[in-house]
């Protein structure tokens, strides 16, 4: 049965959509450096660039946001976090951050005052593990890496937030095959090209998946020969070119989709040396932003941070 988060609200309106607006997709000539250095004992994981020259991460130790130049480097923290973590996040055209919060459900901040402006119980069994979080149009949806279903926050007119009450819940059907308890399932989220669907990785088996968001019903994305998405993570699509996070692999697979998003042929694969771990990627320009989250580092309150620029 369709929901209130229809296809209607997936398509794109216009020239100018929240999508696009929040996209990052405008830049200048003023030179960037090469990386960007975070708060000692930050433990970055999600990262949004919106029209302007500034990325938004957010902080697993205690869900602070911080809020980083790229033209400069520097930066300074915009909101003092509520001691929950800040795992995805993503930044729309009214100047507020949607903020995945683990087990703690979303919250959305105001990314000028740093002021909460609200917060949503999304999970209704455990373990839960709200994880990332794409914008559409007419919606916010929010991966669920524990449980086989996705959460939506429907925005209403200009934009105004639901109530507690209005959050949906969408399980995945159709292809999905959830794995066993405690493994990351369902984490990054895009939407495809022509903005028909979702796009989910499943980090645990490396595959891609094409949800509907009126049914749930997913379709495993054909990517030809491709190696698996092992330990996928977070995702980008610019135009019809997809970019798929893998953590653990340093990596950076980079493929052409259809505009339904239904298959896709892998064009080339990135790294490099400074790669400890990124686990999302957010773009300006014509470079990717990826933090190093350093999973395989024990964070101590000393433990160093940054974010890794290399060319789309």
């Amino acid at each position: 049965m369709a929901h209130p988060l229809s296809r209607r609200g997936l398509l794109t309106i216009g020239t100018a959509t929240l999508g696009a607006l929040a996209s990052g997709t405008h830049a200048d000539a003023t030179p960037r450096p090469a990386s960007l250095a975070l708060p000692d004992g930050w433990q970055p994981e999600g990262i949004t660039i919106g029209a302007g020259p500034y990325a938004y991460l957010g902080s697993l130790a205690d869900g602070s946001i911080y809020r980083a130049d790229l033209r400069t480097g520097t930066g300074k923290v915009v909101s003092t976090g509520p001691g929950t973590p800040a795992v995805g996040l993503k930044l729309d055209a009214h100047g507020r951050l949607f903020v995945a919060a683990r087990g703690f459900g979303a919250r959305v901040v105001d990314a000028r005052s740093g002021e909460t402006l609200a917060s949503y119980t999304l999970a209704t069994a455990t373990p839960s593990f709200a994880n990332d979080v794409v914008l559409t149009p007419r919606a916010a949806w929010f991966t669920e890496s524990y449980q086989p279903v996705l959460y939506g926050l429907p925005l209403g007119r200009d934009g105004a937030l639901p109530a507690a009450e209005d959050v949906v819940r969408l399980p995945l059907t159709g292809d999905w095959s959830q794995t066993a308890d405690g493994a990351i399932n369902a984490n990054g989220i895009a939407r495809t090209p022509d903005g028909s669907a979702l796009l989910v990785v499943q980090g645990g088996v490396g595959l891609l998946h094409r949800v509907d968001p009126r049914t749930g019903v997913t379709e495993t994305v054909d990517l030809g020969d491709a190696a698996p998405l092992g330990n996928g993570d977070g995702l980008l699509v610019r135009g019809r070119t997809l970019y798929a996070v893998q953590n653990r692999q340093n990596a950076i697979d980079v493929f052409r989709l259809a505009p339904d998003g239904r298959g896709g042929v892998f064009q080339r694969r990135i790294t490099d040396p400074a790669f400890d771990v990124p686990t999302t990627v957010a773009a300006y320009g014509g470079r990717l932003y990826l933090p190093n989250a350093r999973f395989t580092t024990a964070p101590t309150p000393g433990t160093t941070y940054s974010v890794t620029v290399v060319d789309a």
